[in-house]
């Protein structure tokens, strides 16, 4: 029996197993599919950003199960591509797993902030441990007797995700104290360049600063941060910022894993793939998600971003197991792009294409956010049919906006 083995239980990496045995099936094929995971759950990464929740993960054996696909918890400590294997560390023990065809889809991890006292005292939502940390953080410092620093919550970086958590901080703290603090509370937001979102484009950016005014968010352009503290900050200036809440949001980069792999790398750690999603100079091993550099089109690459993750690890799925299958692959193409973002009570802003037209923006986004976020990217459930379904790459995902 021919055997593929996916490495990482992300979005892409779960979405590969699940198309990969949907096409065993369909063409009555013996495949043995192994997805590795260091954990069972596969964690919403899009919503840390919200107050803490355990529904921000989904487990992974109800999905996997019904449709015979193996699950290996452990950590993948080497490629053997000569040999077709990989060598798995599962707490205590250690295990080999021989493959035919290999995919490699362990995402992403958050840049390095290369500042002193970021990694003792700053707190990130990057995953499900970091996102509960600050909740637990929050938990004390709003319990804790009144101080100034307890009463500033800086965010560090004015991206994407540093917009999300910014516009919501104040949420998370009425919900967690009450509105005296909220209302007291000052919410901070720093970016180091002269733009707040510089990657979000000029479109969109009236809307995204009217929603952080909405929220009193102070914002700090041109400010870098030189070092944290327990109870302050100092910025690169000299300024010094009381606060014993620091949150980094400063972008992402491929998982260091990549460097397992004998392949070219793009600048954000990536590795460079083929229309296919073949790992190029590789012949059995495909990439998918954040941790894969592919063209969404004949000039753009795609990001990392769910939106992505998910079709490319279908087309990993599909294309894998057709060349164990002997059977036609598909091109991996996404040329369509879509920005929800989250904007806290100010609603949500949906922009489409790459030059990101506003489409939309306020109350009457929100309910689409919602959606996205709690139904669109979660794992499919309910009976084998069910999730045999879901699992065709021509199925339609996302829903049409």
């Amino acid at each position: 029996m021919k055997r593929l083995v996916i490495i990482g239980g992300g979005f892409a990496g779960l979405w590969a197993a699940l198309v990969a045995a949907f096409e065993a099936d369909k063409h009555g094929a013996a495949l043995h599919v192994t997805l590795i995971s260091k954990d069972d759950h596969l964690t919403v990464r899009p919503r840390l950003y919200e107050l803490f929740t355990e529904q921000f993960r989904a487990p992974l054996a109800p999905v996997l199960s019904p449709l015979g696909i193996h699950l290996q918890l452990g950590c993948v400590e080497s490629i053997d591509d000569d040999a077709r294997t990989v060598q798995i560390s599962a707490g205590d023990s250690h295990v080999t797993l021989g493959y035919d065809k290999l995919i490699v889809a362990v995402g992403s991890v958050q840049q390095l902030v290369d500042v002193p006292g970021v990694a003792e005292f700053a707190l990130d939502i990057d995953t499900y441990a970091g996102a509960e940390a600050l909740n637990e953080h929050l938990k004390r410092v709003l319990t804790a007797p009144h101080s100034t620093a307890g009463a500033t919550f800086v965010v560090v970086g004015g991206g994407f995700t540093g917009v999300e958590l910014a516009v919501e901080m104040r949420n998370h703290i009425r919900t967690m104290s009450d509105e005296a603090t909220a209302s007291k509370a000052r919410i901070l937001l720093i970016e180091r360049s002269n733009l707040i979102g510089p990657e979000l484009g000029d479109n969109p950016r009236p809307i995204i600063e009217a929603a952080l005014a909405n929220a009193q968010v102070e914002i700090r352009l041109n400010a870098t941060l030189a070092r944290v503290e327990p109870e302050a900050i100092f910025l690169a200036d000299g300024e010094r910022i009381e606060t014993s809440t620091t949150m980094i949001t400063t972008g992402l980069h491929a998982n260091p894993f990549a460097m397992k792999v004998a392949a070219e790398r793009d600048r954000l750690g990536r590795l460079m793939v083929d229309d296919y999603l073949r790992v190029n100079g590789q012949e059995s091993i495909f990439a998918a998600g954040d941790i894969a550099c592919a063209k969404v089109d004949d000039t753009r690459v795609a990001l990392m971003s769910c939106q992505h993750a998910i079709p490319m690890g279908k087309h990993a799925g599909f294309n894998a197991a057709h060349e164990l299958l002997d059977l036609p692959l598909r091109a991996y193409r996404q040329p369509d792009y879509v920005t929800c973002l989250d904007l806290g009570d100010y609603g949500a802003l949906l922009t489409t294409g790459w030059e990101r037209r506003v489409e939309n923006s306020g109350a009457d986004v929100k309910p689409l956010k919602r959606m996205i976020n709690t139904q669109w990217i979660y794992p499919p459930t309910g009976t084998r049919e069910d999730i045999l379904k879901a699992s065709d790459i021509d199925a339609p995902w996302p829903p049409a906006v």
